[in-house]
Formats: C-alpha cells, structure tokens, sequence
C-alpha cells in the first residue's frame, strides 16, 4: 500500500515540475503593450564561448531553465531539440540554462546523450533572480523578436503549447 502511495506521489512531481511550487501554469502570449525587456545575460555556452542573450535580438528565443534531475525537463528536451530542427531557420532558437550544481560535469555528458542540437549554458541564482527567482524546473520564457518576454511555462506544459506560441510568435511582424 505504502509503495502504491509513494510511486502516485513520484508520477505526481514527475508530471507537474520539480521545485518548490508543483503548479504547472501555461500563459498565453502576452499581448506585445504589456511584454518586459527580458533580462539580459552573457553565459558560457558548452564550448566555453559567451552566450549573449541580447545577440539573438531578431529571433524568438526559447529560454529554458532546467536539469538534469528534473523529469518534467527531460520530457521537453526532445521537443525543443525538435523546435530547433524545425523552426531555426525560420528565426527561432531554443537556450538551455542548466541549473545544475555539478555544471559541465552533469550537463556535457547529458547533451550528448540526449543529443541536444541547441545551446546551452550553466546558471546560476543570479541568472535565476534576473528573471524574477526561477522556483520550479522547468520554467520557460517565449522571448519574442524584440527581445521581450512574451510567455511564461512553469512546470511541464504541452508540447502543443510551445508549438502555438512559437507559431505565433513567429508570425509577428519582423
């Protein structure tokens, strides 16, 4: 009985996020009047070059905080890594902030097994606080072509909620 509790109480985090805050809240696209600047950031990429935020100005920009614990996270990570095939060249990028404490040590190995073709970079709680504290993995911003949030996803959302966002985003005059 106590097993049954426990894997039900496993599924439950596993389907709604990792974190302090088990909601999963999928917000629709922000009407552009009321969309902020998201904060800007230069990162260490996988390679050891600097990720800067503001260069991908132009493009909508999925901005995913995550880790490689976290298993709403590796459900997404096939999406994006799908997203990015997809809609690249159609101005779209996704951006990993792994918020691992191991960093590169965890990250690198996970990258190339999971065969993630976007980049990627460590965060930190400064990174975090720069958008408002980031309390449950995943959480994700629609970053929009001027560089504004647009959307906010905390917790696993549906694959077809990023495709509607990105799809819309995308559309928006350029």
């Amino acid at each position: 009985m106590y097993r049954l509790i426990f894997i039900g109480v496993c599924m439950f985090g596993l389907l709604t996020g990792c974190g302090s805050s088990p909601d999963t809240v999928r917000a629709a696209v922000k009407p552009v009047s009321t969309r902020k600047v998201a904060a800007p950031f230069t990162l260490k990429d996988a390679d050891g070059k600097p990720l800067v935020l503001a260069d991908y100005k132009g493009k909508v920009v999925l901005l995913n905080f995550w880790a490689t614990w976290c298993g709403p996270c590796k459900i997404e990570i096939p999406w994006f890594i799908e997203f990015e095939k997809t809609y690249r060249d159609k101005g779209f990028a996704v951006i990993g902030v792994s918020m691992d404490d191991d960093g590169w040590a965890v990250v690198k190995p996970y990258m190339a097994k999971a065969g993630i073709n976007y980049r990627m970079t460590i965060g930190d709680e400064q990174t975090a606080m720069k958008y408002g504290g980031v309390d449950s993995l995943p959480t994700s911003y629609m970053i929009d072509r001027e560089g504004r949030v647009a959307a906010v996803h905390i917790g696993l959302v549906s694959k077809e909620d990023y495709v509607k966002d990105i799809e819309e985003l995308l559309r928006a005059a350029k």
